[in-house]
């Protein structure tokens, strides 16, 4: 058993790997258009590779479980094609045994995919949006359009790029007085963390009193805040690409400060059940070549995965904004298409022994 378990892993690996990589590669190709329009300042074409390249993990992570279901339906379908299956069901081989010989290789999708998101993703993600950010030439206050905005009691800032290391381009400040009036704006060219505080360079300060407004520059000036790099690297992601601790450790932070953390939530459900989700979509892919798909063209077999993949994705989709807008759980809106699968998928192994 040993020897055949080896046997329907490679095949298994193989076609999985192989689409993972068709998937992929369309993405890259797609995502490098969308970034010719983006093109200016020192943003070239050299530098929108480099971002489509830096991406290219959260690519791979997202279409793991898609890629295992229709990698499943090939490998299997391969196997069924030339009779294998007929004869490993003759030979004394239970569908269970088959089955969990599948399930094993994918695991190894799964551990990957963990993996990136969890250690990969977030940190390339955020390299990608900054050297985009600064490329394109946001070193000026408001220019970029991928910066971010943030609140601090009476004081708005915006930031044009964020580094995980600890600096930041283009700082934006507005004070405000309790009436609401400006009491004064600033912005600094960058800002380093130095441990319990930032220090801002290169930058210009306008004061609004009564008697007018003063000016003055700084090459160097302390700035306080409870802001730290670890914060802003939460904050400068969405939700879907952060890694699972931060995403539960922010979203019971805004739980505890009476603030919708209902986003979170659901992102933190979906990363911590894709491996569920992934499992499930294979099942069902194997359940189907042992059922309705056992004796039809490969091309019907790929077709009849890309449609599952679709309606399951589409299902997903749907029912997470859906939480967020109706406010059931984020966990029932991301469990109910994987267990709907699960269920689906042992149902149709039942019928095939």
């Amino acid at each position: 058993m040993r020897k055949l378990s080896h046997y329907i892993a490679k095949s298994v690996v193989g076609s999985v790997a192989m689409v993972l990589l068709v998937i992929v590669s369309l993405d890259a190709i797609a995502a490098l258009v969308a970034e010719l329009g983006e093109l200016q300042g020192d943003y070239a074409f050299g530098e929108a590779l480099i971002y489509v390249g830096l991406t290219l993990p959260s690519s791979i992570y997202d279409n793991i479980p898609f890629s295992s279901l229709v990698g499943c339906l090939i490998g299997l379908g391969i196997l069924a094609n030339s009779s294998e299956l007929v004869v490993m069901r003759a030979a004394g081989v239970s569908v269970a045994q088959i089955t969990w010989a599948v399930m094993k290789p994918v695991l190894l999708f799964i551990g990957l995919g963990l993996f990136l998101g969890e250690y990969v993703t977030p940190l390339s993600d955020q390299i990608a949006e900054s050297r985009r950010a600064i490329a394109q030439g946001d070193t000026r206050a408001l220019e970029s359009r991928h910066g971010l905005w943030n609140r601090e009691g009476n004081e708005f800032m915006h930031f044009n790029a964020v580094l995980p290391n600890g600096k930041l381009f283009g700082v934006t400040r507005y004070q405000f007085a309790e009436s609401g009036e400006l009491k004064a704006s600033s912005f600094a060219r960058t800002a380093i963390y130095q441990g319990d505080h930032w220090l801002e360079e290169e930058g210009r300060e306008t004061r609004f009193s009564p008697r007018g407004t003063e000016v003055h520059e700084f090459t160097l000036r302390p700035w306080q805040t409870q802001l730290s790099p670890q914060l802003l690297n939460i904050l400068v992601l969405e939700a879907d690409a952060l890694s699972i601790q931060n995403l539960y450790s922010y979203a019971n932070y805004l739980a505890e400060q009476d603030l919708n953390s209902a986003e979170y939530w659901l992102a933190f459900w979906k990363k911590l059940l894709q491996p569920l989700v992934t499992a499930s979509l294979v099942l069902i892919a194997v359940s189907f070549v042992f059922g309705p798909l056992r004796e039809v063209t490969m091309g019907y077999r790929i077709f009849t995965g890309v449609i599952v993949g679709i309606v399951f994705r589409t299902v997903q989709d749907l029912l997470g904004p859906a939480s967020l807008v109706f406010g059931f759980s984020p966990l029932l809106a991301v469990s109910v298409p994987m267990c709907a699968c699960l269920l689906l998928g042992l149902l149709m192994l039942r019928k095939a022994n």
